[in-house]
């Protein structure tokens, strides 16, 4: 079925799901993150903390809402050069809706990396570039975000407002263990751009070894849709423009940090907001409860009360507001726009229709 603007109408589609033993893991994991956190946590005065939350500046923390806001707008900016190979003229309206349902899958889904797949298949449903090569473009993503984030871990280390001393431990090995699996992303990356139909070859012999291996020649062409995806990667023409927007990315959400503290009086510097930015984005990348609730509050207190000796029950404080004023309003916008686009983030089902099969240009028919 065509819409008036000669695009497919898109159909349901679903979002990865999960089956009963993914359920059963994913309660052994919460269960292990809340005895952590009640650990992290047992000497936190709680009465204190409601204390803060309930004296915090409403408006500075509106502000640091809608500045939280405004980096997901800089990451749809900045996604145009990524998506340039295979889309020139992408818009931005598209390219906003698959950031938001996809920040929305990462609040409302296990693991907090889930809603990258949902967001590769909400442009796909509306824009003719196939889920392969939009999903490889998440992967160059990631890669300039590791990048920035390590380029303001080293500047926040040898800023003079920073405390002398080494990291915390915590710190230093999520930095080590993301450092090693951006290395090894890297290289796979730069193999598959090289070689794209020996890679594809190399996947397909490897799979006829398995009993997956009448999807071989579907593993192939899969290949060739993310080396597509990965040409980004080929130049400084578009690499360099993505990289300034990456830069503003987390700059937009270090500034996000500071005006929080403001919102509860904690007078840190700017270094403390740039290492928060650090510390929260390196406890996204390991697995957590839906919307990174307790890997976020207990990556703000090793920033801010270990390395900058700020009060625990304040940084606590700080930490739950900051995150009940910015997680909901992407999470709806994401929600609104994955029912606009027929992406189901719940069911581990769904239904086509006459869209096209996941994955070719523009979820066609």
């Amino acid at each position: 079925m065509e819409s008036r603007r000669g695009r497919a109408t898109p159909s349901r589609v679903a979002a990865p799901g999960f089956g009963a033993g993914s359920w059963w893991a994913l309660g052994a994991v919460l269960v292990l993150l809340a005895l952590v956190l009640w650990w992290f946590f047992r000497e936190v005065d709680f009465a204190e903390v409601l204390e803060h939350l309930a004296g915090a500046n409403p408006l500075w923390l509106a502000a640091s809402s809608v500045v939280a806001l405004a980096g997901f707008s800089a990451r749809a900016a900045r996604w145009r050069y990524l998506l340039a190979p295979v889309q020139p003229r992408s818009p931005f309206r598209s390219r906003f809706a698959a950031v938001a349902v996809g920040f929305a899958g990462n609040n409302l889904l296990p693991s907090g990396r889930l809603g990258e797949p949902a967001r590769a298949f909400a442009y796909s449903r509306s824009e003719p570039v196939g889920f392969p090569a939009v999903l490889a473009t998440l992967v160059v993503e990631r890669l300039m975000d590791g990048g920035v984030v390590f380029l303001l871990l080293l500047a926040t280390l040898y800023a003079p407002s920073v405390p002398a001393g080494p990291l915390p431990a915590e710190l230093a090995t999520a930095a080590r263990g993301t450092a090693a699996v951006l290395t090894v992303a890297l290289v796979v990356s730069l193999a598959v751009l090289a070689r794209p139909a020996q890679s594809g070859r190399v996947v397909e012999l490897a799979s006829s070894k398995l009993p997956i291996g009448r999807l071989g020649p579907a593993l192939s062409g899969f290949v060739a849709g993310v080396a597509e995806g990965l040409s980004s990667m080929r130049g400084w023409r578009l690499m360099l423009p993505a990289l300034a927007w990456s830069l503003c990315v987390w700059l937009v959400q270090a500034l996000s940090f500071w005006l929080g503290f403001v919102a509860f009086d904690l007078e840190l510097p700017l270094t403390a907001a740039l290492l928060t930015t650090v510390a929260t984005a390196l406890a996204a990348a390991i697995p957590a409860a839906p919307g990174y609730i307790g890997t976020l509050q207990a990556a703000v207190t090793i920033a801010l009360v270990q390395v900058f000796g700020a009060d625990p029950e304040a940084v606590l404080a700080f930490a739950v507001g900051w995150h009940a004023v910015t997680l909901p309003p992407i999470t709806l916008i994401g929600l609104w726009h994955a029912r606009r686009l027929g992406v189901s983030l719940v069911r581990p089902g769904g239904s086509r229709g006459e869209g096209g099969k996941v994955g070719e240009g523009g979820g066609g028919g």
